[in-house]
């Protein structure tokens, strides 16, 4: 099992959300590095935290699984669509996306700020100068970290 942290903007799509949606495909990603972690190393069962971007403050809000492994982002073919892609040449996909559920909300949003503070967080993705990656893999060391600071275990 790998785990990840997954950014999302809370007015695009939130952990509320994607609770209420049950089962929910992450699309529109665009970024090549995140895309081949997507397509390549995400797997199901895979453990993500759920993190709140353009929030003031951001912060990890809850634990979503991996309930689908990666496949190709329909809205990358659609010319009407915001995530379509106009450089794509034929039907070759470029852009991929997986399918996740709700595993559980945060009582409180965990701040990027504590996240920096805590030790053992050192190095996580996230609380690196200009990290802005939507995709980031986190070890399992961080994650019970952060699953501790928000006072939940996982089984």
């Amino acid at each position: 099992m790998k785990y990840w942290l997954f950014k999302t903007e809370p007015d695009v799509f939130s952990i509320d959300d994607l609770i209420r949606e049950k089962l929910s495909y992450w699309e529109g990603v665009r970024n090549y590095q995140a895309r081949n972690y997507l397509r390549d190393e995400v797997k199901l069962g895979d453990l993500v935290l759920f993190y709140h971007s353009r929030l003031e403050p951001p912060g990890v809000v809850g634990i979503a699984e991996v309930a689908k492994e990666a496949s190709p982002d329909p809205f990358q073919f659609d010319p009407n669509h915001k995530y379509f892609d106009p450089k794509l040449k034929g039907t070759e996909p470029r852009w991929f996306g997986v399918h996740l559920k709700p595993r559980t909300k945060f009582q409180e949003l965990i701040p990027l700020d504590l996240l920096k503070k805590t030790k053992g967080l050192e190095k996580m993705v996230v609380t690196q100068k200009g990290s802005r990656l939507s995709i980031q893999p986190v070890t399992k060391k961080e994650f019970e970290i952060v699953i501790k600071l928000a006072g939940v275990t996982i089984k």
